[in-house]
């Protein structure tokens, strides 16, 4: 269940029905070098934020009062740098706040939730565990891929997403006539067959934007078909309260296990187009590991080389869960673990680093983390291409079946 603190946020959210989401960022806490520290604000969302509109030229200063999920309150201040030539807004004023925590180099990676009650006044919420992020999530019915996302409950869904017209015909098709959830495979299948049909760079595109293409489209995708499917069930009254909460938590549950389910999926197509043999979910010493390459016959065998042998952990988010891929699979000493996270701070990377455990982001999320740690990191390209190095060049071998 979700924690008291997400359930409070969620209830703050959906009062005032406007929300920013956003994963803090090096640059924001001042690990990049900038001159004063400040939450970046979107463009587009201005108006929920200041009267200020992004006018190039001059520069905005406007007075606002956060009140923070601890207690704090802070005498803010949303700027505009209309003459500077990255021209954006942002949320600065709390480097006159002693010792305040929310802008410190260990927030980098954790969720910030601004809600505004109105233009002067502020909610804010940061979240730094992994369950609460995906409680946040599911709760709003939004997930955060590209650093930041808008929640806007007077807007309707198509209106929120970005997609194209082709790849909304495509899902309307495939939506249209459902009045059950189907395997999330079929969720997978659709968004990868739709992007090859409408996305014209997206088959010869590198590994990393197909990654992360494949998890926004699915994400929109499985939306309409919720939406499509649950209407009729939440519109419906209900005999007793633990009813309705049945079903509340029924929807949420689904929400969180599809996202994880998302990334295992497109990852598993990825390595199978590069012809890298692979097992899921394989039993090895006592673990079953996300992804086993090249498999377990390999794994098992004490004369296969120890340097062509990978355990790949995939984590949506890993502030706290990335531990587990420690465990996993102990004949292999160096762990490598894909996730979609956004940034991370240095003392985890530090940990990271001494447990053995590589990081794999996609490249575009790669600014998102520390400078000093960017070299620490691989991207889903180059882990690929690790692989069939080490491996021998391309593999005609295909992915061993998962076994149960």
């Amino acid at each position: 269940m979700p924690s008291l603190l997400c359930d409070e946020a969620i209830t703050c959210v959906l009062r005032h029905g406007q929300a920013l989401l956003k994963f803090i960022t090096p640059n924001e806490v001042g690990l990049t070098g900038g001159k004063q520290k400040g939450y970046y604000l979107p463009k587009p969302f201005y108006e929920a934020f200041t009267p200020f509109p992004p006018t190039k030229g001059v520069n905005n200063n406007h007075p606002v009062e956060i009140i923070w999920h601890d207690g704090r309150v802070t005498q803010s201040t949303v700027k505009w740098y209309g003459t500077d030539s990255r021209a954006e807004y942002r949320i600065t004023g709390f480097n006159r706040e002693r010792h305040f925590p929310h802008i410190s180099p260990e927030r980098v990676g954790a969720l910030l939730v601004l809600v505004p009650e109105h233009i002067d006044r502020f909610y804010a919420f940061v979240f730094e565990s992994d369950d609460e992020i995906a409680d946040l999530q599911a709760g709003l019915g939004i997930e955060v891929h590209d650093r930041c996302a808008f929640f806007d409950s007077s807007l309707p869904l198509m209106q929120q997403e970005s997609e194209d017209d082709c790849l909304a015909r495509r899902f309307d098709l495939f939506t249209r006539t459902l009045d059950n959830f189907p395997p999330t495979a079929a969720f997978a299948l659709e968004a990868r067959e739709a992007l090859l049909n409408c996305a014209v760079e997206f088959a010869n595109a590198p590994s990393d934007k197909r990654l992360s293409a494949l998890v926004d489209a699915e994400y929109r995708l499985f939306r309409m078909a919720e939406r499509k499917v649950c209407t009729s069930i939440i519109t419906q009254m209900f005999a007793t309260i633990d009813d309705f909460l049945a079903v509340a938590q029924s929807i949420l549950q689904r929400r969180k296990s599809r996202a994880g389910k998302s990334l295992e999926n497109h990852v598993e197509f990825l390595l199978r187009e590069a012809g890298v043999p692979f097992a899921t979910q394989a039993k090895v010493d006592g673990t079953c590991p996300d992804i086993l390459i090249p498999g377990q016959v390999e794994y098992a065998d004490p004369a296969w080389p120890l340097e062509k042998l990978f355990v790949l952990g995939l984590k949506t988010t890993c502030k706290d869960r990335w531990r587990q891929v420690t465990r996993e699979a102990p004949r292999i000493q160096q762990k490598h673990l894909l996730t979609l996270q956004n940034g991370i701070s240095i003392p985890q990377m530090k940990q990271m680093k001494e447990a053995s455990v590589t990081l794999v982001v996609p490249d575009n999320l790669h600014n998102t983390y520390p400078p000093s740690m960017q070299g620490e990191l691989l991207t889903v390209e180059g882990f690929i291409q690790e692989i069939r190095q080490r491996l021998g060049g391309a593999q005609s071998i295909p992915a061993q079946p998962q076994l149960l």
